[in-house]
């Protein structure tokens, strides 16, 4: 998404290193692309820990892309807000999100095609528009998100475990839309926790919320 604020921090990058090597062996001899996804609640460090695991496989020269879960909203984020307070029913994975469009991409990725067409949010000027990425050499696809632990034909499923309470500093420091003083923002937070509680089920890796990783057995 254009115009987001990202602060990449050291914890970020210890945890994908050790994500990464865990990993970079199946994704070596994987024939097809490699899935990942790393989900969590607001501010709890997907984007920043997805561009870090992107850096790390880097390292490793494996090529990989980063795909975020905001640029398939259906509505451009000031949009969406405003529906939310208008609508109580608007909100989760399959109501809010393409999620259809998501999946369609990583299947084209996965089934070898050289390029994805996707949307791409503007922050700044509240509107969608879209963007080709080409995945010419690409061994990866990173998808970062709330709701990406629902997402089918994943290799590695990443869970933040940080609630909205816990990332309350980084949101502040982000302070994305004044987010953190809107009491209505908060009450949104707080479903959001609750839809996706069960998804920490479901992960591969289970970032703590003092950054340390668990590997699931």
């Amino acid at each position: 998404m254009k115009g987001d604020v990202l602060l990449l921090e050291e914890h970020h990058k210890r945890a994908a290193r050790k994500i990464v090597s865990v990993i970079l062996e199946e994704i070596k001899n994987k024939e097809q692309r490699y899935i990942i996804t790393i989900a969590g609640e607001s501010g709890s460090g997907k984007s920043e820990t997805g561009m870090a695991v992107r850096d790390e496989l880097a390292a490793n020269q494996i090529k990989s892309i980063l795909l975020g879960q905001d640029d398939y909203f259906i509505l451009p984020p000031k949009s969406n807000a405003v529906r939310r307070r208008e609508d109580s029913e608007w909100l989760g994975p399959h109501i809010e999100v393409k999620f259809d469009l998501l999946e369609q991409n990583l299947k084209d990725a996965i089934c070898g095609k050289n390029e994805i067409v996707k949307p791409l949010v503007d922050y700044d000027n509240n509107s969608i528009g879209s963007e080709v990425v080409r995945l010419d050499g690409v061994k990866a696809v990173i998808v970062e998100g709330t709701y990406t632990s629902l997402l089918k034909h994943v290799d590695t499923r990443v869970f933040i475990s940080r609630s909205f309470l816990d990332t309350l500093k980084h949101r502040q420091k982000r302070n994305r839309g004044n987010e953190t003083s809107d009491p209505f923002l908060e009450q949104i937070l707080a479903v959001e926790h609750k839809i996706i509680a069960g998804h920490k089920q479901l992960a591969d890796f289970v970032i703590t919320k003092d950054y340390d990783v668990d590997i699931v057995e």
